[in-house]
């Protein structure tokens, strides 16, 4: 069952869209502490936050910059705010889908279902600037083509990936390709980097696999240079 959080100042349009989205079989939670409403709401581990631009003490557009600093979740902004103006600025701080109150009922749940729909896709894939990878397929995505990796070298990339600011280790890459530290050839996984380099220059892509000495790997940006 999904979990969406409602961010609702108004009591009535709050219970209202409690009951339009239980009988859709969604679980739901509702914050009124705006205070501290992206903690609050970071704590509900939530599938999708539906958000009110118009709060106490806090605008919608401070959760949504703050939301989004911390976290990826689909965030839905549900406003009287009609302005183009308002629209742009929530969607430039990281809002997904933007409506208009009143608004239709199988309009809301319909933003909804595609956005919810659209993050279960985005959960397969890690993306650096001008990268995409496909962790189930090891499919990488680089300015318009697309290759499939080798199993390993999908692995390396995948660990490059989700961290990208900092080093992973030959223990780190040890576990994730052969599942041990024990008794691992080093050469193995040397031409296991070695051929990845040459798949990465052979996509021109604006990155490079550097060797941190007695430490381990990095990705980092043509032209820089590691300084952790």
């Amino acid at each position: 069952m999904k979990k969406i959080v409602i961010v609702e100042d108004e009591a009535f349009m709050r219970e209202e869209l409690v009951s339009i989205l239980e009988k859709e079989e969604y679980k739901i939670s509702c914050i009124t502490n705006f205070e501290n409403a992206v903690e609050e709401i970071l704590k509900e581990c939530p599938d999708l936050v539906l958000l009110d631009l118009n709060l106490p003490g806090i605008t919608g557009f401070e959760i949504c910059k703050g939301l989004r600093q911390k976290s990826t979740v689909p965030i839905l902004v549900l406003t009287s705010r009609d302005k183009l103006k308002d629209e742009l600025h929530a969607l430039g701080l990281g809002a997904d889908e933007y409506l208009n109150k009143p608004c239709h009922k199988e309009r809301l749940l319909a933003r909804i279902s595609n956005l919810l729909r659209r993050f279960e896709d985005r959960e397969n894939f890690l993306e650096l600037k001008g990268i995409k990878l496909d962790v189930q397929t090891y499919t990488m995505y680089v300015k318009g083509t697309s290759l499939v990796l080798p199993e390993n070298q999908g692995k390396i990339m995948e660990l490059l990936l989700s961290h990208s600011e900092e080093i992973v280790t030959k223990e780190m890459l040890f576990k994730k390709l052969w599942g041990t530290t024990e008794f691992v050839d080093e050469n193995a996984l040397q031409v296991n980097i070695t051929r990845l380099k040459k798949t990465i220059k052979k996509l021109e892509i604006d990155y490079k696999i550097t060797n941190i000495r007695g430490k381990g790997y990095c990705i980092e940006a043509m032209g820089e240079k590691y300084n952790g």
